[in-house]
């Protein structure tokens, strides 16, 4: 049997196994239990397109958490019903035009990644003709105008007191299918031509542009797309949540992003997932730490933002002893089981 005989049949196990997980999950544990499965899907579409900016691309942008707010707000005010608008302003009346504005979520969830793509093509225009620390100064500063401009555009976003009782479209088949469908798509994007031109772009821009690349076309191309891709997180987010306000998508939520790409590995879409997995049920577990916790006599007072310390420790620790994260660069393939590591350096996507 020859190694891609043999990798597919283990693909289509393995997907098989984990379609049959998410048809056992809902009925087998609690509701706790599978938010977290939800968040780390979420959170791993959220740094696939982060690491397309800054791990495929060489950006540094510390703007995500304003195209998650963007995307998450789209498709709140989308899906959310007339009367529950109605009600729901209370400092201002809504703008008429919006207020019986309404759509099925499908496709609440494109309208929002293609605001906060449209955002980001706006912003990326000026910004991205900066470079290193610049680039993320810049990026966190608009990020910061998008989050106060939401705060304070009161007859469309409702301000501060957010939005409420947002229908719970987001399950597990809806959160995982996004991944899947997100996942397929930077596998071929990275696998085509046009891959090759942003890893040469990240690599050396001088070079490239003197092969007659268009590097700042390219650059706002990629930072646009890894914008949709935050803006469909955040509107993931919001419908599992069910609820939304602008202190939710401050600078804490680019890091926890942030977080991801460099644990799993910058340019790596597989170690991206495990990164995902890995930092999402850390800060989940950490809670404990911020709870009075009693040890025989010795009783341990909680101390709040505990969690946040332990864990940038921890992060503090991957970045000393392995600062390439758990990839890499490299791709996650079925032929390390067997004795090949030479497939694993190529950036061929999961094999």
């Amino acid at each position: 049997m020859s190694n891609g005989t043999r990798n597919a049949i283990l693909n289509f196990l393995a997907v098989g196994g984990f379609v049959y997980f998410l048809w056992w999950a809902p009925e087998n544990l609690d509701g706790y239990k599978l938010r977290i499965i939800n968040l780390i899907a979420i959170n791993a579409i959220l740094g696939l397109s982060l690491n397309l900016v800054y791990g495929m691309t060489g950006m540094f942008s510390l703007g995500h958490a304003g195209f998650m707010a963007i995307g998450a707000y789209v498709s709140a005010l989308l899906v959310l019903t007339p009367g529950q608008k109605a009600t729901m302003w209370i400092l201002e009346p809504m703008v008429p035009w919006l207020l019986n504005l309404h759509a099925p979520f499908l496709i609440s969830l494109v309208l929002g990644g293609a605001a906060a793509a449209f955002v980001g093509c706006l912003i990326a225009l000026p910004v991205l003709r900066l470079g290193g620390d610049y680039l993320g100064i810049a990026t966190l500063g608009f990020a910061e105008v998008i989050r106060i401009l939401i705060a304070n555009l009161i007859p469309i976003t409702n301000g501060s007191l957010g939005l409420k009782g947002i229908p719970a479209h987001t399950d597990l088949w809806m959160s995982y299918g996004c991944l899947g469908a997100v996942l397929f798509f930077m596998v071929r994007l990275m696998n085509s031509n046009f891959g090759n031109v942003l890893r040469a772009v990240r690599d050396d821009e001088v070079a490239a542009k003197t092969m007659g690349i268009d590097t700042f076309k390219i650059r706002v191309l990629a930072f646009t797309i890894g914008c949709f891709g935050g803006g469909l997180g955040g509107a993931l987010l919001g419908n599992l949540l069910t609820t939304i306000d602008p202190r939710m998508f401050m600078f804490i939520q680019t890091f926890n992003i942030l977080m991801i790409v460099v644990v799993g590995g910058l340019g790596s879409m597989t170690g991206t997932i495990m990164g995902s997995v890995f930092v999402t049920t850390m800060l989940e577990w950490l809670r404990i730490t911020e709870s009075p916790m009693t040890i025989g006599s010795l009783r341990i007072p909680g101390i709040p933002g505990m969690r946040m310390l332990i864990f940038s420790l921890l992060l503090i620790a991957v970045i000393i002893f392995r600062s390439q994260g758990i990839m890499g660069t490299r791709e996650f393939s079925w032929n390390w089981f067997f004795g090949d590591w030479g497939d694993g350096r190529k950036a061929k996507g999961a094999r």
